[in-house]
């Protein structure tokens, strides 16, 4: 298990590989997360290396590397399915990975392929991935993934309204769907989406 910190640091060595090639200098990390002490980043590299995150060649810190299932396991995504940006439909997990990389990592994310256009003026286009942070609960205004009824999932603007629930397209011709709460499970929330223009 890591700390919140050993997670951060973590993430930002990931990022910077990703974008650069290779590892950031000690200095690089604290400038990013703002500590100033080398040797506490010192301690918490080490720290990732002895858990199995990280590895260093030699002796220089741009020798570190992401051991191979800390690499795969923060840039691909599970691909667990379809979501309905229309009426809702069944959600039936798939069995297939999708790499994004970057900022779209996380052990709590997944993505889903929306299908249908309630969701298009939030810039949400049938066919589009969203990359989700898996939570069971959400603020007014967040984009959610909500299970109705434990059976059928869709894609909408969460508002609560005390013992209610309104599920809100992004699309002027269709009206929200309003369900007692007790009828609404939240299963995440989007943080980012994907467009192919194949």
């Amino acid at each position: 298990m890591l700390t919140g910190l050993e997670e951060k640091v973590l993430e930002f060595i990931t990022r910077y590989i990703t974008q650069n090639g290779h590892s950031p200098t000690l200095i690089e990390i604290g400038d990013a997360l703002e500590i100033n002490s080398k040797g506490t980043i010192h301690r918490y590299v080490d720290s990732l290396i002895k858990k199995g995150h990280l590895h260093r060649d030699g002796r220089s810190w741009r020798g570190l590397r992401l051991t191979g299932e800390q690499n795969k396991r923060l840039i691909i995504l599970p691909f667990v399915g379809r979501i309905a940006a229309g009426k809702p439909i069944e959600a039936i997990p798939e069995q297939l990975e999708i790499n994004f990389s970057d900022m779209l990592m996380g052990s709590d994310r997944y993505a889903l392929e929306v299908r249908g256009d309630s969701m298009i003026e939030a810039g949400i286009f049938d066919g589009d991935y969203v990359v989700v942070r898996q939570t069971d609960t959400a603020n007014n205004g967040d984009i959610v993934i909500a299970l109705i009824d434990n059976g059928e999932a869709t894609l909408k603007r969460l508002r609560k309204h005390g013992d209610r629930v309104e599920l809100i397209p992004a699309n002027q011709s269709m009206a929200p769907m309003i369900y007692p709460a007790d009828r609404v499970y939240i299963q995440g929330v989007v943080v980012g989406q994907v467009r192919s223009y194949r």
